[in-house]
């Protein structure tokens, strides 16, 4: 079976601690830059998450010599694209500009890094623009939000069950101060790993990175490590959306770290669960009895270990019946596991699906940044081919034994009308009880069931 394999890079550590590396491709005029910060949303403030997010906004609102008019003005008047965003870990820019705007890309870069403008006005409106956002979402598209409520279901206290973006309630709370702390505890050279792929001019980008962040200080504030999540046995959450006709759930458990040794067997049996449209979830909700339109499981992998998570819906009166035909779906898996012929429908596919994110210049980008964040090698990506082909089903096994969870050891969280689904949710065990208007994520409960909001 053939496979990708990392293309030919220059890997440089500077004295400050800064990671460069450099990806020459010269098939298109372009370079794609991946600007990684460690840190992100683990360096949100106890109480206030959100606050990553709203820097990682800020960064492009004005930075250097240029407000923020004027540094959009910059990336668009030469067609480039610049943007950044806040995860659980990281804190990401990611960057397009033609070959011949290089110099300018790095820049810019450069200026959103070392000396954003943090501007109060700017902080307002991204921050009253994230909260419109959560309630337009609740409004509308309540699923959009259904992995916030699950994660602080699932994780409670840990930094993983915090909402990223940020709840109407933390949201409120967070002042310009936060940002600017936030900032400057958490910005510096030894934080960042910065990829450049695509057209460059090797010697002329190495010379102007170096001299855009060599002489850049070390971030004064101290990044903890995270914990494994301890795993926590069958939570069950309704987000009561008085009238709706669909209710989405979503069921999940702690899965396996980004480290995890068998993650093509992983990505292959979850392809056959749940990872593409004719996988056993979608076979069984929407092909066989019609009850979705679709239903996907995916494992989210960080440093520790995150969540394995299906999402789907059904009609409100069907709630129980769906739960139950996906609790089965896991329950069939991990008894019977998957035979030859499964593993051998699903290898092409997989393969073909991961070649094709494997593209561009910014795919490569984003791909070294990963292997560098987390240590993985490039192993991680030449002997990806390799591992699937070798993937029988006594490995399938061992992964399904290892990261799937146990149908009654996994929570549930549902958006729907709690009038018309509660009593078929509690055939599966005691049911906590939110309103969708609640301004977090996770409700306060007393007894056994006690844990801290996430958000």
């Amino acid at each position: 079976m053939t496979g990708v394999r990392v293309p030919e890079h220059t890997r440089l550590v500077l004295d400050n601690g800064a990671t460069l590396i450099l990806i020459p491709r010269r098939d298109v005029p372009l370079v794609a830059c991946h600007a990684v910060m460690r840190g992100g949303a683990l360096t949100d403030p106890q109480g206030l998450p959100g606050v990553a997010s709203l820097v990682a906004g800020l960064l492009e609102k004005g930075a250097g010599a240029r407000d923020a008019y004027e540094f959009a003005d910059a990336v668009e008047g030469v067609g480039g694209a610049f943007g950044a965003g806040a995860g659980a870990e990281t804190l990401t820019i990611r960057a397009q500009f033609l070959s011949r705007d290089q110099s300018l890309m790095l820049e810019l870069l450069a200026d959103a890094l070392r000396s954003p403008r943090l501007a109060p006005e700017e902080f307002e409106h991204l921050r009253e623009r994230q909260i419109e956002l959560i309630k337009a979402a609740k409004d509308s598209e309540p699923a959009e939000l259904i992995d916030a409520y699950g994660r602080a279901l699932l994780f409670g206290s840990h930094p993983y069950g915090r909402p990223v973006f940020g709840s109407e309630a933390s949201l409120a709370t967070i002042d310009p101060a936060h940002a600017r702390n936030s900032y400057h505890d958490h910005f510096g050279a030894d934080r960042l790993i910065l990829v450049l792929a695509g057209d460059l001019d090797l010697t002329g980008i190495e010379t102007a990175a170096r001299a855009a962040f060599g002489d850049w200080s070390r971030a004064p504030g101290r990044l903890r490590p995270l914990e494994r999540p301890a795993a926590a046995g069958r939570r069950i959450l309704l987000v009561d959306s008085p009238g709706a006709t669909q209710t989405h759930f979503w069921i999940g458990s702690i899965g396996v770290d980004k480290r995890y040794r068998r993650h093509a067997a992983l990505d292959l049996v979850n392809t056959l669960f749940g990872g593409r449209f004719t996988s056993i979830l979608n076979a069984e909700l929407r092909i066989k009895s019609g009850l979705s339109y679709g239903a996907r499981s995916g494992f989210v992998r960080g440093s520790v270990p995150g969540e394995f998570a299906i999402r789907t819906f059904v009609q409100a009166d069907k709630t129980g019946l769906g739960v139950g035909m996906v609790l089965s779906a896991l329950t069939l898996l991990t008894r019977e596991g998957v035979s030859a012929d499964m593993l051998d429908s699903a290898r092409a596919y997989t393969l073909g699906q991961y070649a094709l994110g494997l593209e561009t210049a910014t795919d490569w980008a984003a791909a070294l940044a990963e292997i560098e964040l987390y240590g993985l090698g490039t192993g991680y990506i030449d002997e990806y081919a390799a591992e699937l082909a070798a993937v029988d089903p006594a490995a399938a096994r061992d992964v399904i034994a290892e990261a799937f969870p146990r149908a009654e050891s996994a929570s549930i969280v549902a958006i729907g009308d709690a009038a018309n689904v509660r009593g078929q949710l509690e055939e599966f065990g005691p049911v906590i009880e939110m309103p969708l208007t609640d301004p977090h994520f996770l409700p306060r409960v007393t007894g056994d069931e006690a844990t801290t909001r996430g958000g």
